[in-house]
């Protein structure tokens, strides 16, 4: 099953949670820039995640969730 960003406007998800696989927390998301999601995490040190658009699975209207692991997600990681 192909992803599909057009079964609602992406500004939609903005300041919406995103979640990894096994529950992994992405924070909230910021902003969609190019061919990224980009979310950041905590309150005092935060961390900034560049994930690409693709591995958005599914978005229930509260949260987006993606297609990868805590483990996976610090690659997307930037300072």
């Amino acid at each position: 099953m192909a992803n599909d960003l057009t079964d609602y406007n992406p500004g939609d998800i903005i300041k919406k949670e995103a979640r990894g696989l096994g529950d992994a927390d992405l924070g909230e998301i910021q902003e969609i820039s190019g061919e990224y999601i980009i979310t950041q995490k905590g309150k005092v040190d935060k961390d900034k995640f560049y994930i690409p658009k693709n591995l958005l699975e599914r978005f229930d209207g509260h949260t987006v969730y993606l297609r990868v692991t805590e483990e996976e997600s610090k690659q997307y990681k930037k300072e």
